[in-house]
């Protein structure tokens, strides 16, 4: 039996700038209505929410993220959220059980803020499918998505994207390494026949992965609506910068994770103290980091160098400009971050926990970064003389599977 919808896809929101590409403007010239850009057949904020690090705590309420859904749901802009089937805080997703948990989480806060607000904005979903090796057939991915779909409680999911190429393989070495990604590729469009997904996209495909799937689902009469990717200032490097502009090329939009790098150009490091510079806070706000010991090291490692691969100071000369630009538009560091992915062509997709973080990344939204600015930053952070690859098991270029890493690469 169908679940009923408790959100579907916006569809009066104006669309102030179009595609985001080239988007350079002044303050002084920033637009009066809602920033907002076009994913497929929806129209989205130019700001998403990531919910990878949302918890169920158990069963219990959670204050915080209902009070950040609610939140959301008074942004002029709209709302959009990303999810996946394998997102969840428990150790029983992370061994590989308890698909779901987050998709369940997500429907369930929409559902409980729908019945609490009078006139709610709709929210926007994408969510994952994730291959595996037991996942051979077209119509595993047609199952897939109708998991998803009634977790997520809609007659038709906004956006479904493979989560990543096809490297889960675990007897490689004894020869079993078959591609499946044509065969999810042919399951997307099945799904997409079916009317149970609006659009579909993809994760982490590099220029000419992107491309082929492209062309392939153009084949089945299925537009290629997004490529969701690790990209940020510090993180245009191994392909990434290349598959963004084949993407624009495309018409494919970008959806950018990591923005920050992984907190590493994030206002929230930032002390209110006018003696304590960006970078200084960072460091200080890394000792007190709930990351893991492995994540904290490779950070830590970035954020002041280690005179090895990372040159004495990390970051810091990165910060020092960005912090400068902040206070010249009164804007945090972090929003002038998320800015800089916007006048790239993408959508960046911060993970969010509160409301006030929520508030804060909302704060890139209703203008643009120079050209010039643009330029200013790149360059610092081209002679940084290192560029970002993520921390622990952490990566922008691979997935810890269980009995190991596995990596992609989009070049």
């Amino acid at each position: 039996m169908n679940m009923p919808s408790i959100y579907h896809s916006t569809t009066l929101l104006l669309l102030a700038f179009g595609t985001t590409a080239d988007a350079f403007s002044t303050a002084s010239n920033a637009p009066s209505s809602a920033d907002v850009t076009q994913v497929g057949s929806l129209t989205v904020p130019t700001i998403g929410c990531g919910t990878i690090a949302w918890s169920t705590d158990f069963g219990r309420p959670n204050p915080e993220l209902a009070d950040l859904v609610s939140t959301a749901s008074s942004n002029q802009n709209g709302v959009f959220f990303d999810t996946g089937e394998r997102y969840g805080s428990h150790a029983k997703t992370a061994l590989g059980m308890g698909w779901g948990e987050t998709e369940c989480l997500v429907a369930r806060l929409l559902k409980e803020n729908d019945a609490a607000e009078k006139d709610p904005t709709k929210a926007v979903v994408a969510t994952k499918f994730t291959p595996s090796p037991w996942r051979t057939t077209v119509e595993s991915v047609v199952e897939a998505c109708e998991e998803s779909r009634k977790r997520l409680g809609v007659e038709s999911i906004d956006l479904y994207q493979i989560q990543m190429p096809d490297i889960v393989k675990p007897l490689r070495k004894f020869g079993f390494d078959k591609s499946y990604d044509k065969i999810y590729w042919d399951g997307l469009a099945e799904c997409y026949h079916r009317g149970l997904v609006q659009n579909v996209g993809v994760s982490n495909y590099g220029p000419t992965l992107v491309t082929e799937c492209s062309e392939h689902l153009a084949k089945r009469g299925v537009p290629l609506a997004s490529n969701q990717i690790a990209y940020s200032l510090i993180g245009r490097h191994n392909g990434a910068q290349q598959t963004l502009d084949t993407c624009n090329e495309l018409g494919v939009k970008v959806l950018a994770y990591y923005p920050f790098a992984m907190g590493l150009l994030t206002g929230k490091y930032t002390s209110a103290m006018p003696e304590l510079s960006a970078e200084h806070a960072l460091t200080s706000s890394l000792t007190k980091s709930r990351r893991s010991k492995f994540e904290r090291k490779d950070l830590e490692r970035y954020a002041n160098g280690d005179g090895k691969s990372i040159p004495a100071g990390g970051v810091a000369p990165l910060l020092s400009t960005m912090e400068r630009i902040a206070n010249d538009r009164d804007k945090t560091v972090a929003q002038v971050a998320l800015n800089y992915i916007i006048c790239k062509g993408a959508i960046p997709i911060p993970g969010s926990r509160t409301a006030a973080q929520y508030d804060d990344n909302m704060g890139a939204l209703g203008w643009r970064l120079t050209e010039s600015e643009v330029t200013e930053m790149e360059n610092v952070a081209d002679n940084l003389g290192f560029a970002f690859d993520g921390a622990g098991f952490k990566r922008s270029n691979a997935k810890f599977v269980g009995y190991g890493m596995e990596t992609w690469s989009l070049t």
